[in-house]
Parts: structure tokens; sequence; C-alpha cells
């Protein structure tokens, strides 16, 4: 199974490790079943059943992975997925396909409904950084650096002037103080940030290999920011970050960004999602501070199809989509 799904993985480079068996390692540890299906060497999909008070519900984030053109293989892997979910009893499906959000593919999205014979809407909450920033790890430093909006070069030349230091350690004992500075992060910025056994469930997943836990500091060790980074195949991402309340005056964000760049690109993996950014024209986003931030690095602002809800039971579903909606504008998300 691990060397097909490999396998399949590969052969899509679109793919990363939101459908990887580490993601599938993480959220088994914390409690969720995992449906894993492959279909001889052409696709997979990694479904996470997890249950809410509302009703449980699959989750398939970055997937599935598969040859969007072939009728043929769409129609099966989601009759896979419909008869899974019924078994699981899940009130709907949620998936957020690895496509980019064009014309073209917004059409392949209206046809399934017909073609799979399934009931789907856009979801009414997002699914994993639908709308993000990639980096060419390809690219030089100096491409990388000359790419940058000019204040954020400011910003990293600054960083160095001002002796800020970046240190790598993914301890145990260091995941306890970035959880314990995520959640003073959340407070300030009025988010809900991971628990304490998430993060840990993912330090337990991702080490040694694919993860790297950075901390920028002051010249005498305080610390400013930091930043989780997981790595699959050919793409890395910044999924988690917390600060201080010197990375009001140090740029400390900065320094941990650019050294995690270049010690992405000297282990040669091709690109750095950048892990959500505000939607083009939605000025009150939650995320709209973060986007001026990641933006600033350059690369490629990206949007992946919407998540799409395939409701298994209407009744119940239109009860979660009240409460997501009321979350969603709560949030400003």
């Amino acid at each position: 199974m691990e060397e097909t799904w490999s396998t399949i993985l590969k052969n899509h480079s679109e793919s990363n490790f939101l459908q990887g068996p580490l993601w599938a390692e993480m959220n088994k540890t914390v409690g969720h079943k995992i449906v894993v299906r492959t279909f001889d060497s052409d696709a997979i999909y990694l479904g996470i059943v997890k249950a809410a008070k509302r009703g449980r519900y699959m989750e398939i984030p970055g997937g599935p992975i598969l040859d969007w053109k072939d009728k043929a293989l769409v129609k099966k892997v989601f009759s896979s997925i419909i008869k899974e979910a019924k078994e699981e009893k899940c009130v709907f499906v949620r998936f957020r396909p690895q496509l980019f959000n064009t014309e073209e593919n917004q059409k392949l999205i209206k046809k399934l409904g017909s073609l799979a014979k399934i009931d789907i809407r856009t979801a009414p909450m997002h699914l994993h950084a639908q709308n993000t920033v990639i980096l060419d790890l390809t690219n030089s430093e100096e491409e990388l650096l000359m790419s940058m909006r000019r204040q954020t070069r400011y910003e990293v030349r600054r960083s160095e002037k001002n002796g800020i230091i970046v240190t790598e350690d993914s301890s145990e004992e260091k995941f306890n103080e970035f959880h314990e500075a995520q959640v003073k992060t959340a407070k300030r910025q009025d988010f809900v940030p991971p628990s304490k056994k998430e993060l840990i469930a993912e330090r337990d997943a991702f080490s040694p290999n694919n993860l790297k836990l950075y901390t920028a500091k002051t010249k005498e060790g305080e610390p400013i920011a930091y930043g989780l980074i997981l790595i699959y195949g050919e793409e890395a991402e910044y999924f988690e970050a917390a600060s201080t309340d010197l990375n009001r005056k140090l740029p400390g964000a900065y320094a941990l960004l650019w050294q995690a760049i270049k010690d992405l690109k000297k282990e040669g993996v091709k690109r750095f999602n950048l892990w959500g950014i505000a939607p083009p024209g939605i000025e009150n986003h939650r995320y709209s501070g973060v986007t001026t931030f990641k933006t600033g690095f350059g690369g490629q602002i990206v949007e992946f199809i919407p998540a799409q809800d395939i409701i298994i039971n209407k009744v119940l579903y239109k009860v979660d989509e009240i409460i997501e909606n009321a979350r969603k504008k709560k949030r400003n998300l």
C-alpha cells in the first residue's frame, strides 16, 4: 500500500503532505479515523473522518489525487468516497482539490455532480490554504532576494544588522515553548491555535527529516518569532507560526523565513508554500495582515478551487451550514 501511495504522489507533482502518509499518521494519533484508497497506480485519496457535535464528516484535504480529465476514473474514485462516507455515517464530505481556480477547472467541478451523481456545492468554510503564496526555490538566492518587495528586502537586511539569530530545534521541550508562544499569539490576534496534542503529533509524525521548528532570537537570546515548517516531496509549508511582543519592533519573522528559504534550497526542496493569505479583494479578512508580510517575499499568488461539500444527509448538513456561516462571519474569514 505505502509503495503504491508514494508512487502515485510522485507521479502527481501538484500533491503535498496533505494526501501523504505522514499527515495520515498525525491525524490517526490525535484520534481521527483514516480512510486510504488507491486505484492501481492512477489515483488515491486520504479521507480523515472527524466527529463533531453537529455530526461526523470526512475531509479530503488537497485531494483526491487523480487525473481530473479521466471521467471514468473520476466517477470510480467519487463512488468509493461516497460509499466510505455512508459507511462512516458522515453528514458530508469536504474536499479541496489541488486544482488552480481557473475557468477550465471550475467547469470540471461543475460537471462532477452529474458525472458522479452527487449533491455537491461550495463549502461555507475553506480547507487548508485555499489562497496562498508559493516561492520557486529553484531560483538562486539573489533572484529570490530581487523578487521580494523592497521593504521586505530591507527588513531581511535589517535583521542581519541587528544581529538576529535563527536557530532550529525540534525537541519536545522546544515544541512546548512554541505552543506557549502560540497560545499567547492567538489571544493577541484572536484565532484558535492548534492544541498541544496536535503539535506534538505533528512533531512525532514528521520528525526528524520532514519537519523544522525555527526560532528567531535577539543577540541576548530572547525569542522574537517561531516558525514550523513541514516538508514532503518537492514542497515545504510554512505551516504554523507564533511571535512575541518583540516582533513588533524587530524583524524576527523576516529573518526566520529567509533562513528557512536558504535551508530548504540547500536540501533540494523546489517549492515553498507560505500557507494562507486573504482572498483577493477582501480587506477585512483575518489574514489581511499576514498577507502583506507573505506576499512581500515575491513568488506566485495562488488560488485553488474552493473547498467543496458532498452532501450525504441534507437535514443535518443544513444545520452545519448555518453554524459554519455564522463562524465564518464572526472570525472574519
